[in-house]
């Protein structure tokens, strides 16, 4: 393909964090591991398994669609041509299906299984189908173009960051749309870590567990809340060129907001409380965030990025103020216990980290410009 024809594609980092999700599910607890005790390819000559459910058969097809889509769109968009993008994209989604499957070999609570390959390798080919169809139809040339006229170059990470927020939202949040709150469980894992070590008594010294997070006053959650909101509108304006659109990516992230939250409550209290989380409080900060990031979209594009840079770190400093919820933990509890715990763990790992991989894009950013 023609150097012209090749783009700046947010298809590879999804790919990326897609696969890693993938890894995780198949992997998860990452716990007890174990030499085999068996050839470590018997699993492919298996006959079909005694016990099964239409659920997991499912969801070894289906959860390989996206993968094979992904996989094929960053290749072709990375300048390969469709037929050797499909091949590489199926070989590269089996490939990781038969790792996995094969890894399973060393964990005991992971059993390994040809027909899991099987579907997984027919997912992938799935999704390879479903994108070479969008392609034949013109999908890629039309959101290329749709691409350039809403964002600038080299815009692929903050796409992909903006997708990956609503991801984030659908774990339990302390307040609505705030994201990062990691210092009592990194408190916890670094305790785990030098537990029986002389650095147990140095963390307990500086760092007690006894040590009570007050709870938040209506105001803390209203400028969590509408901080939370603000970061990916603000993180939009710094890949969106200027104009009538930035207002509208606006709305559209209040919107995407108030669905994932909603969801979330969903998910986690049920459908009879859906609403539950939107308080005259949470209420007022959505508009209050939606108002301040319409005003704040016709800034330049580099402000956009400082702005962001300190409505991020506003709001992790208020999260790491907010205590544990007991409803929150009766939730979590719930979620580890049902079949969507390997989903909740890659959805609680977004949540987490998003604010932190959204600062160093945007420092990135800053010195990308300074460069050029």
């Amino acid at each position: 393909m023609p150097a012209a024809d090749r783009h700046r594609s947010a298809a590879a980092s999804l790919a990326g964090l897609y696969a890693a999700l993938v890894v995780y599910a198949s992997l998860y607890p990452f716990s007890g591991w174990r030499w085999a005790v068996r050839p470590t390819l018997d699993f492919l000559s298996l006959p079909w398994p005694a016990y099964w459910t239409p659920f997991d058969l499912i969801a070894n097809l289906l959860g390989y669609v996206p993968l094979g889509v992904l996989l094929f769109g960053a290749l072709l968009r990375s300048g390969w041509r469709v037929g050797w993008a499909a091949l590489l994209a199926f070989l590269g989604g089996t490939a990781l299906s038969f790792s996995l499957e094969w890894g399973q070999n060393f964990l005991p609570m992971r059993v390994p299984s040809n027909i899991d390959l099987a579907l997984n390798a027919a997912g992938t080919a799935l999704g390879v189908a479903l994108g070479q169809g969008v392609h034949l139809l013109g999908g890629v040339v039309r959101w290329q173009r749709l691409r350039d006229r809403w964002f600038v170059p080299r815009s692929g990470g903050g796409l992909t960051l903006l997708l990956l927020w609503p991801v984030g939202l659908l774990f339990p949040t302390p307040a609505p749309l705030a994201l990062g709150p990691v210092i009592e469980r990194a408190r916890d894992g670094l305790a785990e870590w030098l537990l029986g070590t002389a650095g147990e008594a140095w963390l307990a010294q500086w760092w007690p567990e006894s040590f009570v997070l007050e709870p938040l006053s209506p105001a803390a959650e209203f400028a969590a809340t509408s901080l939370g909101l603000m970061a990916p509108c603000l993180l939009a304006f710094s890949v969106a060129r200027p104009g009538w659109r930035r207002p509208f990516m606006a709305l559209g992230a209040a919107a995407l907001g108030f669905v994932a939250t909603t969801l979330s409550t969903v998910l986690n209290f049920g459908p009879d409380h859906a609403l539950a989380w939107r308080t005259p409080v949470a209420w007022g900060a959505l508009g209050a965030g939606l108002m301040l990031a319409a005003l704040l979209s016709w800034l330049p594009r580099r402000l956009t990025v400082g702005l962001c840079l300190m409505v991020i770190t506003a709001m992790l400093a208020i999260v790491a103020q907010f205590p544990t919820d007991p409803y929150f933990s009766q939730s979590l509890q719930a979620w580890e216990q049902g079949r969507f715990i390997r989903f909740h763990g890659a959805a609680q790992w977004v949540g987490w980290l998003w604010p932190f991989a959204t600062l160093a894009y945007l420092l990135g950013r800053f010195g990308a410009d300074d460069a050029a």
